[in-house]
């Protein structure tokens, strides 16, 4: 492994062009004195930086912090060195590689001796190329760390690598302009390591770094585009980067800090502070910390504060031999524009207390001019040192760092939070650090089982066949892994019995029609489920009360198996069949079904009220059908005579004689109220009527019900016939 990395040279080439002290437009007040100022005095007028004094403030911010962070005589592999050069008609190094010129007020004071730069010198004659031809060369040349190390390690000098990263604040025409400054760094890196080549006192260059820092006014169109770091050379890679002047250029250049030296941000929230103003009143205030990134490690660890965190699994599967491995995965793309938050934590204690650290960071305020920034410095100085938890919404607190300072530098102490690297290690059961126990290892299991790789030996039909085996297993892996919770808690449809045809046939790249449906037989369950109102096996984990209600558990059943489906929906026209049957088949939206319940409800109250209306009117309707039964005593002979006509197949049915029998009910219907069931069944009633000879029993019936053998039997109990003789 070679020693230096990058980040061990950085070579600063300002820009100081005429065009440099063109204004950057972004004001600032300095009339301080609004309420003292006496009557009569004229305000001040606010002023605007240039472009030259922007790069310098903010090219001093990157050199404060990478000081801060990694001071003097540290590691070969951690110290940070900066050459610093002004570019003007000629190249102007303000510094050089030796410790004793590593220092801000080094820099300030030969920036002060070279002064703005003058908008009156021939804008041609100046040029940032002679600065970068400085900067190339200036990487040549040995440090006092590398030559310690060629000295130290005679016999494997080739070990101590010669890299370096060269940062170029101008103000650029075009891009063409940026291609043309990218080409004579390539150039210059080449004959350089022709030199170096036969001298002792010289290095090649390996590897460098080139970023290019566009500045312009606020206000204008960049006439340079970004363009992320792309490889020009097997020496040289280049980036762009186009800014504005201003807060744009700091936060850019304070991005580009924590990339290049792996530094990590920490908000401290919750800071007592006593008012200037009033002094018996105290504001929170926060202040932000840059840091070595290794600080957040045990958060990587135990997962507590992760904004960005996939699980992924790694499955390494040999000929007979299955090796897994399962790993959480921390993406940390856009990571550095983050900040993990800690808050105050009280009582403070005077002494250091002796606390399990793991770890101790040099820290650098991000606005280090801020009173915030200064409080917290100048009492963490007097010795005193300050707890810091994580901010939790439930369960107890977890003091996870403390802030301290030792022989005057502020350091970030990483407190033990989690399981000791003392200790057993945890089996799976428990997870990692004892926090998550619910692992779905038997699922797991059964997909290691599915996903067995046996050794195939070559032949010309697997070549023909299209993919290697090596390919298809791995396409079969990424199928099977696309959605795969990995707690139990986590899934629902992963944890029913209902789901699993579905779920183990959703996988496969292809789907048959006896899968399909088999899918949607298995969608048409979980909606019978649904109608039943059956359980689900949902986790009440860190849940208060009871959990979910029954529709909230099935619209997170709906949703996941949704998710689950839509990840394989690329795979053919049955999936794609598979989520449109569930889309169709999912319950209704709840308010929909509220609404459903609301006009149940109400029907139910109707129906009470006509059942209690109709009862009051029932004893009304009883005298009035007693008083019509005379009358249908009186019909019973014409209807005699009716039936005995009909039986002639040669006389006409009597449609005008006969009785209707809404004729009989229009006195009940008449009162109270009728409901629409009432209603429709009367119309039924009456137009099945007319297709045929009412029931003569159903005639003479008081309110539908008739009396049977009405006719056979007289007062002495003697069965009378047609011919008037009497039978017992």
């Amino acid at each position: 492994m070679k020693m230096f990395s990058v980040s061990h040279k950085t070579a600063f080439v300002v820009d100081h062009c005429p065009y440099m002290a063109e204004s950057s437009r972004q004001q600032v007040e300095c009339d301080v004195l609004t309420k003292s100022r006496g009557q009569g005095m004229i305000p001040l007028a606010p002023v605007s930086k240039s472009l030259w004094t922007c790069a310098v403030e903010c090219s001093m911010e990157y050199c404060r912090i990478l000081y801060d962070v990694y001071p003097l005589k540290k590691l070969y592999s951690l110290s940070g060195l900066i050459n610093y050069i002004v570019s003007d008609s000629e190249f102007h190094i303000l510094n050089s590689w030796r410790q004793e010129d590593q220092s801000t007020h080094e820099l300030m004071s030969a920036l002060a001796a070279v002064g703005p730069p003058n908008p009156q010198e021939d804008p041609e004659c100046c040029s940032v190329l002679h600065g970068l031809v400085a900067a190339v060369e200036s990487l040549c040349k040995i440090t006092e760390y590398q030559h310690e190390a060629r000295t130290t390690l005679m016999d494997t000098a080739d070990r101590v690598a010669n890299r370096g990263r060269i940062i170029c604040l101008t103000n650029a025409k075009s891009d063409t302009h940026v291609r043309m400054l990218e080409d004579c760094v390539q150039e210059t890196i080449l004959e350089q390591n022709k030199m170096a080549a036969g001298s002792d006192r010289l290095m090649s260059i390996q590897q460098c770094e080139l970023v290019l820092v566009h500045i312009f006014p606020q206000g204008e169109d960049t006439l340079v585009s970004d363009r992320p770091k792309k490889e020009v050379s097997s020496l040289l890679t280049s980036e762009v980067h186009s800014v504005r002047a201003g807060r744009h250029l700091a936060t850019k250049l304070n991005i580009l800090v924590q990339q290049h030296f792996d530094l990590a941000s920490t908000t401290i929230t919750n800071i007592p502070m006593k008012e200037e103003q009033h002094a018996n009143t105290s504001a929170n205030y926060d202040v932000e910390l840059l840091h070595h990134r290794d600080a957040h490690l045990e958060f990587f660890k135990s997962g507590e504060v992760l904004r960005n965190n996939n699980n992924k699994i790694i499955c390494i599967v040999l000929a007979t031999k299955l090796l897994w491995l399962l790993v959480a995965c921390t993406s940390r793309d856009s990571g550095l524009k983050e900040t993990v938050t800690l808050k105050w934590c009280t009582p403070r204690t005077n002494s250091v207390e002796l606390h399990y650290c793991t770890g101790a960071y040099r820290i650098s305020p991000t606005d280090v001019n801020s009173r915030p920034s200064s409080c917290l410095t100048n009492f963490l100085l007097n010795g005193r040192s300050v707890l810091l938890e994580q901010p939790r919404k439930s369960g107890s607190k977890v003091i996870s760092h403390m802030l301290s300072s030792h022989g005057g530098e502020i350091f970030l102490h990483v407190l033990n939070s989690t399981r000791s690297t003392l200790e057993d290690p945890p089996s799976i059961s428990e997870g990692c650090g004892g926090r998550v126990t619910d692992y779905r290892i038997t699922d797991f299991g059964e997909f290691m089982r599915e996903n067995r790789l046996t050794p195939v030996p070559e032949s010309p039909d697997t070549e023909a066949s299209g993919k290697p085996p090596a390919e298809r297993a791995k396409a079969q892996l990424e199928r099977y892994t696309r959605y795969w919770p990995m707690i139990i808690s986590q899934t629902t449809i992963f944890n029913m019995q209902a789901v699993v045809p579905l779920a183990n046939l959703i996988v496969k790249e292809s789907l048959s029609e006896e899968d399909l449906l088999t899918c949607q037989k298995t969608v048409y369950n979980l909606v019978d489920m649904e109608r039943k109102n059956d359980p689900l096996p949902i986790s009440t984990v860190g849940s208060r009360g009871k959990g979910p209600k029954r529709d909230e558990q099935y619209r997170i059943m709906w949703n996941e198996l949704e998710t689950l489906v839509k990840t394989h929906v690329a795979g053919s026209e049955r999936h794609q069949r598979v989520l449109d049957c569930i889309i169709a088949c999912r319950s209704k939206p709840p308010e929909e079904e509220e609404r459903k319940k609301r006009g149940r409800k109400r029907e139910d109250k109707e129906d009470k009220a006509e059942k209690s209306i109709n009862k009051d009117s029932e004893d009304k309707n009883w005298q009035e059908s007693e008083r019509l039964k005379g009358a249908l005593e009186r019909g019973k002979e014409e209807q005699g005579e009716s039936e005995v006509i009909k039986d002639s197949p040669d006389s006409p049915e009597p449609l005008n004689k006969k009785p209707r029998l809404e004729e009989i009910q229009l006195p009940e219907k008449a009162k109270g109220p009728v409901s629409l069931l009432t209603m429709w069944t009367n119309r039924i009633t009456v137009a099945n009527s007319r297709k045929h000879q009412e029931f003569a029993g159903r005639i003479s019936s008081v309110n539908n019900k008739a009396e049977l053998y009405q006719h056979l039997k007289d007062e002495n109990g003697m069965d009378v016939h047609e011919n008037g003789k009497a039978t017992r």
